[in-house]
C-alpha cells in the first residue's frame, strides 16, 4: 500500500480538521493532485487541493457549522476554498465534463471517483489520497511516476481536445517531472494541436510558458517545443534563434546560486530586437515589470569583451542595471558552456564573474546638477537647458563621475559665457 499519513503536510492539523469534517456524515473527501504527486516523488508540497463527493452549498454549510471560513473563489464550477489557521485549502466537488470547447468545459456534479479521475488531465495529477494517507490510483499514475512518465489519460487527443492550454501543460509537466524521451502520443497529439493554441487567450499561454520556464532545467522540454513547431507556434520570435544556451544559463544559475529567472531563460533564446520584444511583450499580456526587463536588456549593447571597471559603470549609469545585468549573466553563462578547457574563455569568465559582482553591488551616483540650475545660469528655459545639461551629464562621466557641483557649477557658468 502506497500512503502519504507519515508525511508532516498530511498531519498539519488544519488539513485534518478540514478532512474530518468534510468526510462526515456520508461525505468523502480526498486531496487530490500536486500534493501527492510532489510527495510521492520527494519534491515540496504546496498548494493542497482536496476533491469531494459534497456539493459546493454542502461544503459552504458544514465549514460555517465547523467555524470554518469558506470562500466562493469558483462554486460556479464547484470550487470553495476553506480557510483555517491562515491556509487555504481548494476544497472541488467531482466532475464530469458535458461540453467543451477547448477553452473551457461546461460540468456537471456527481460522485464518482473514477469518473472524476478520468477528466483530468496527466496520470500523475489524478492520484488521490483518503483521509488515512493510502494514496488510490485509478489511471496508472503510480506506475508512471516511478517511471517519471508524463502521460495523457486515456487517449491524448481526446483530453488536448477538452482544454488545448494541455498541450503546453504537457510540456510544463515533462519539464519538471519527466525522464528521457515524453511520451510519444502525448508528442504526437500536441504537434497535431499546435495550431488551436491561437486559440486560448495570451494571459494563459503566457502563465504556462513562465511557469515551464521557471523549471530547474526547462530545456529538454523546449527541445521537444522545438520539435513538434509548439514552440515556434507560441513564441514566433524564438524561430530562427537557438534554444542550447538555455541548458548553459541554467548550469550557470546553479554554479552561482541565481534563481531561476523565467525572462532571463526567455532572452535567451529570442532576438535583441527592441521592437520585436516590444510587440511581443504586447501579444503575451506580459506585466509591465516583465516588458520592461526585456526592453532594458534589448536597448542595452553588448558588453565589450575588454570593457574596463571604468567603462562598465559608465554602460551601467548609461542603461541601468537590470539590462546590464541581463546582458553580463547571457554572456557569462555563454562563456561558461563554451570556455572549458580554454584559457582565454575561463580568464574571460573569471573577469564576468568579477563584473557581475561588480554590477549585483552598483549603486547609481546622483548627477549634481538639475535643469534648475541650468535655467538659473541664465540659459533661456526651452530645448537649450536639454541640450546644456546632457554635455555636461557627458563631461561628468568622462571625468569618471568625480567632478563635484562646485566645478561643474564653474563649467555652466564657462559655456554661458562662452556662447552669450
Amino acid at each position: 500500500m502506497t500512503s502519504v499519513a507519515g508525511e508532516a503536510w498530511f498531519r498539519d492539523p488544519a488539513l485534518r480538521r478540514i478532512m474530518d469534517v468534510l468526510n462526515a456524515e456520508g461525505g468523502e473527501a480526498r486531496v487530490v493532485g500536486g500534493a501527492v504527486r510532489n510527495a510521492l516523488m520527494g519534491m515540496p508540497v504546496g498548494d493542497i487541493d482536496i476533491a469531494t463527493t459534497l456539493r459546493p452549498e454542502e461544503v459552504v454549510e458544514r465549514a460555517k457549522t465547523a467555524g470554518i471560513k469558506a470562500v466562493p473563489t469558483g462554486i460556479d464550477h464547484g470550487t470553495v476554498t476553506l480557510v483555517l489557521d491562515g491556509q487555504g485549502f481548494e476544497v472541488t466537488t467531482l466532475r464530469r465534463d458535458v461540453e467543451t470547447d477547448g477553452r473551457r468545459a461546461q460540468v456537471a456534479y456527481g460522485t464518482d471517483w473514477t469518473v472524476d479521475a478520468e477528466r483530468r488531465d496527466l496520470t500523475i495529477n489524478a492520484l488521490y489520497a483518503d483521509a488515512t494517507g493510502e494514496v488510490i490510483d485509478l489511471v496508472g499514475g503510480l506506475a508512471d511516476i516511478e517511471a517519471r512518465n508524463v502521460r495523457f489519460i486515456g487517449d491524448a487527443a481526446a483530453r488536448i481536445a477538452e482544454d488545448y492550454l494541455r498541450v503546453l501543460r504537457f510540456f510544463r509537466f515533462f519539464a519538471y517531472y519527466g525522464d528521457g524521451r515524453p511520451d510519444a502520443d502525448g508528442l504526437r497529439a500536441s504537434a497535431r494541436a499546435k495550431d488551436k493554441l491561437g486559440t486560448l487567450s495570451a494571459e494563459r499561454i503566457w502563465s504556462e510558458t513562465k511557469k515551464l520556464l521557471a523549471a530547474p532545467d526547462p530545456s529538454r522540454a523546449l527541445l521537444w517545443m522545438r520539435q513538434t513547431g509548439v514552440l515556434t507556434e507560441i513564441l514566433p520570435e524564438t524561430e530562427k534563434w537557438g534554444i542550447d544556451a538555455v541548458h548553459g544559463l541554467v548550469a550557470t544559475e546553479q554554479a552561482m546560486r541565481w534563481e531561476p529567472d523565467p525572462v532571463l531563460r526567455l532572452a535567451a533564446i529570442v532576438p535583441d530586437d527592441p521592437e520585436r520584444m516590444e510587440a511581443m511583450a504586447k501579444r503575451l499580456r506580459m506585466s509591465n515589470a516583465e516588458a520592461a526587463r526585456l526592453q532594458a536588456w534589448s536597448t542595452t549593447p553588448v558588453l565589450p569583451d575588454e570593457v574596463t571597471d571604468v567603462g562598465f559603470d559608465r554602460l551601467l549609469y548609461r542603461y541601468g542595471r537590470e539590462g546590464v545585468r541581463m546582458r553580463l549573466r547571457l554572456a557569462l553563462a555563454s562563456s561558461r558552456a563554451s570556455g572549458r578547457g580554454d584559457p582565454m574563455a575561463m580568464r574571460k569568465t573569471a573577469r564576468l564573474s568579477a563584473l557581475s559582482a561588480r554590477c549585483d553591488a552598483y549603486e547609481r551616483p546622483s548627477f549634481p546638477l538639475s535643469g534648475s540650475d541650468v535655467l538659473a545660469a541664465g540659459v533661456p528655459a526651452g530645448k537649450r537647458v536639454g541640450e546644456v545639461l546632457a554635455a555636461l551629464e557627458t563631461l561628468w562621466l568622462e571625468r569618471n563621475f568625480t567632478l563635484g557641483r562646485a566645478e561643474l557649477t564653474a563649467r555652466l557658468e564657462q559655456m554661458v559665457k562662452d556662447t552669450g
